[in-house]
């Protein structure tokens, strides 16, 4: 164990979306915070890669929407679905309420070092690479910080306040016992990608059949793929073999014939484990878990980088000014959690809802699957392709940017 224990004022287990986002807010406004990512770098692949206009905001209110924008990215401003035989134009992000009217397609790695690199122009700012939460300190009931595995062997950190960032199989929310409820999924997702070439449509789409479901994303010189699977149906999947797996793909979406080769064995197939659930309470004395460590999302819609990211704005609007005064209360944090609940439980129960209502009775087989009769409107009153365009890029209630920026250093 190690003879002097780091001091600061916020320890961060996670560096994802919601952990490097609070990160820099607070550092931001002047806060100590120790922000730990368990890998040495960001780059990781088959991460969620869509930015949406709500994000984009935030980005625009820290000033920093022109630089973001010059990384690479893909912008997609619509969003169209083949179910059975009808084609339907579904999503039109162009008409939304803010800077942005489309959602960016970028690689979380690129957002996330975009992250990393502006909180390090604050002094306050301190993020460890290739260190790991492994147990939290308590002391009278109350959670004072947190000990870690890194390059330089064990650490110990004290804090006023530990944030739980990492991940749907968060440490820190298994350390802390704190209990969700998990409400299921019917379905896993298989992610690959196929080279896109200049001849193929621009056009980011869902295709919908008896039995199966697939997305393809434009990622400029790629198609990214999701392959909807039932949940558990891996084994069997792998069972029928890759070949099989390939007519599968070229049933829904026979142009990739010349390049389906390109997925030479199921290593180049991921498996996403889909999973939604909830934390009862997000809190304990000197603790709080938000993002996946608080509520796991459904990728429908691939809101799940985007609700993490708006946890951490309301987390540091709400914490910034009792974290640096030292006086955080256990009030503090059960608004942050009364605050995100529901817009979070909204969302859910929507994604919930189109799970049990179309993808388990998609999947299930049975006919060829025709779209319900409100969907069908889209293609006649092109003004209700804003309705989900508001629901998905923005959401029912987005955070704004309350914290006050220091001057750096």
């Amino acid at each position: 164990m190690p003879d002097s224990p780091i001091i600061t004022k916020c320890a961060i287990a996670g560096g994802g979306p919601a952990g490097m986002m609070l990160g820099f807010l607070l550092a931001r406004a002047g806060v100590e915070v120790v922000v730990l990512e368990k890998h040495a770098d960001f780059f990781r692949d088959f991460r969620g890669d869509t930015v949406h206009p709500s994000t984009l905001e935030l980005m625009y209110e820290l000033g920093l929407l022109d630089q973001f924008l010059k990384l690479p990215h893909q912008k997609l401003e619509t969003l169209s679905a083949q179910i059975g035989e009808r084609h339907l134009n579904m999503v039109d992000f162009r008409h939304l309420p803010t800077h942005c009217k489309f959602v960016a397609l970028m690689p979380q790695w690129d957002f996330l070092n975009f992250l990393a690199e502006h909180g390090k122009r604050y002094k306050t700012f301190d993020l460890r690479m290739k260190a790991e939460a492994t147990e939290l300190i308590e002391e009278g009931g109350r959670v004072v910080g947190l000990r870690a595995q890194s390059r330089e062997g064990a650490i110990e950190i004290r804090a006023d306040l530990v944030v739980g960032c990492d991940g749907r199989h968060s440490t820190v929310r298994q350390k802390a016992q704190l209990v969700g409820d998990d409400y299921g999924a019917p379905m896993d997702v298989l992610w690959f990608r196929l080279a896109r070439k200049t001849t193929d449509s621009a056009e980011t789409f869902g295709h919908v059949e008896a039995g199966k479901m697939m997305i393809m994303l434009d990622r400029g010189e790629y198609w990214q793929c999701a392959y909807v699977i039932a949940k558990g149906g891996i084994d069997r999947i792998k069972a029928e073999g890759l070949e099989a797996f390939r007519k599968r793909v070229l049933e829904m979406s026979p142009f990739l014939a010349d390049r389906i080769g390109e997925l030479k064995s199921w290593d180049d197939v991921k498996l996403l484990t889909v999973t939604v659930d909830r934390l009862r309470k997000w809190w304990r004395p000197g603790l709080l878990c938000i993002g996946d460590a608080a509520h796991a999302m459904s990728p429908i819609g691939g809101v799940g980088i985007n609700m993490a990211v708006q946890d951490a704005v309301a987390a540091a609007n709400r914490l910034a000014a009792p974290l640096k005064a030292r006086t955080v209360t256990d009030a503090d944090l059960h608004a942050v959690e009364q605050w995100r609940t529901l817009p979070v439980r909204f969302t859910q129960t929507l994604q919930l809802t189109i799970q049990k209502r179309i993808i388990s009775r998609v999947l299930a087989g049975g006919p060829r699957p025709k779209p319900p009769p409100f969907f069908k409107l889209f293609n006649i009153f092109p003004v209700l392709r804003r309705i989900p365009a508001r629901l998905l890029g923005v959401g029912i209630r987005p955070e704004h940017i309350r914290t006050p920026e220091i001057a750096a250093p």
